[in-house]
């Protein structure tokens, strides 16, 4: 048998030509690709940083030391009444805010009393309320209690010159400070950005969405479940495809516009209620977890099918006890991307009146409420300089809502995955 050598291509100076160009272009696409994925990073940094850099002074506040006695403020309480309901209301009989501007004037002068926040003797009220017992103290109590808007500015710089130097003698006496205000998560919107909050806001979003995903997830998973599964092929069929299709290129406003002629037209007296945002935003995040389940459902090995059936299963034990359990993975990671766009949408909650100014948290489902989203908004449109810095401490407590909101579908969809 004779031993037949291969054929080798002969390089010839075009072949080579040609193969270094090849070469050559991988390599332009691979450093096009990673550089795309170098710009793409370092804007996100520069975001995020941008954020935290802003958000950090939306996290403090300007506050004004002031010792109060009880003991001679001529105050009244037990642990009782102050404890009970209405007792913000009987201090506020008993002269509390004169009070304050009292003690105010005598650490801060007149005109350094003068610029204490309007609403300070709140933050004293909560004090006494909370610990009843700082009423029967004898030692004066020192409280940090916010200033005004003016007075902020001034200590930030900014505002007139005569601001501006009261706020630095008042700093340089130790009685003016930025201090951390972690009361700007439990409190709600406020006219000053001295006394605004995000608890009202965030709370208005958490029920939103709980709504949202309670309606949108299981409507959205049995349509996608009934049209791969059940459906016939056929005109209608075909017809509904391409309008779930369309559905999810529609702009967010037109489904505002659709909840506010039908849903606002049925509950006339729940507008701006999480329960109606919910719903709208339920109708737009639908047909994106419609499509990503009926992918999901499709990625199904025809064999898992076919075996359930050879052992003896029904369709619907087929259906519910097979394909679903492996297609719910792909189902989450639709309602996640779902979910993420319903989170940042401002327009459809804007037409069904969720841009009230809402002073005290939702306390349900049917309370007048406002969102994240919609609170960034209003607030970035205002005139005091202060609410530039609460804004972007609004836009980091959304971004930390997004990711944990986002972390929690992600274990799920990690729990419920299955291989083949």
């Amino acid at each position: 048998m004779n031993n037949l050598e291969p054929i080798r291509p002969t390089r010839t100076p075009a072949f080579e030509r040609r193969l270094a160009k090849r070469y050559r272009a991988e390599r332009n696409f691979r450093l096009m690709g990673m550089s795309a994925i170098a710009f793409s990073v370092a804007v996100l940094i520069f975001l995020l940083g941008n954020m935290l850099v802003n958000g950090v002074g939306g996290f403090q506040r300007a506050e004004l030391e002031v010792p109060i006695n009880f003991a001679e403020s001529g105050l009244t309480g037990d642990e009782i009444s102050l404890s009970a309901p209405s007792a913000v209301q009987v201090l506020e009989m008993q002269g509390l805010a004169e009070i304050v501007h009292f003690y105010a004037e005598e650490a801060l002068g007149k005109e350094g009393a003068d610029q204490l926040s309007d609403q300070a003797w709140r933050d004293v009220a909560a004090a006494l309320t909370s610990d009843p017992a700082l009423i029967e103290q004898s030692e004066p109590v020192v409280f940090n209690l916010p200033a005004s808007s003016d007075l902020a500015s001034g200590l930030a710089g900014e505002g007139s010159p005569n601001m501006q130097a009261l706020a630095s003698s008042l700093a340089d006496q130790g009685k003016l400070a930025e201090n951390w205000d972690w009361a700007f998560l439990s409190r709600s919107d406020a006219t000053s950005p001295q006394a605004v909050g995000i608890w009202g806001a965030l709370k208005g979003s958490i029920l939103t969405m709980l709504v949202t995903l309670v309606l949108a997830f299981p409507i959205g998973t049995l349509a996608a479940l009934y049209l791969e599964e059940y459906a016939p092929k056929n005109r209608w069929t075909d017809l509904i495809e391409v309008s779930i299709n369309n559905l999810a290129a529609v702009p967010s406003i037109i489904f505002g516009l659709l909840g506010l002629a039908v849903f606002l037209t049925i509950f006339p007296n729940l507008r701006s209620a999480p329960l109606i945002g919910g719903m709208t935003l339920a109708l737009m995040t639908m047909p994106v977890i419609v499509i990503s389940g009926r992918n999901a459902i499709k990625a199904v090995p025809p064999s898992i099918r076919d075996g359930a059936l050879a052992v003896g299963a029904s369709p619907v034990q087929v259906v519910f006890h097979h394909v679903l359990p492996l297609a719910l993975p792909g189902m989450l990671t639709g309602t996640i991307i779902g979910m993420a766009r319903a989170l940042g949408e401002t327009a459809p909650l804007l037409l069904i009146g969720m841009r009230a100014f809402v002073a005290t948290p939702p306390v349900d489902f049917t309370s007048p409420a406002t969102v994240l989203p919609v609170q960034i908004f209003l607030w970035s449109d205002e005139i005091d300089r202060g609410f530039v810095e609460r804004t972007s401490a609004a836009i980091v407590v959304l971004l930390l809502f997004l990711l944990v909101m986002n972390s929690i579908a992600i274990y799920l969809r990690n729990k419920f995955e299955k291989t083949w």
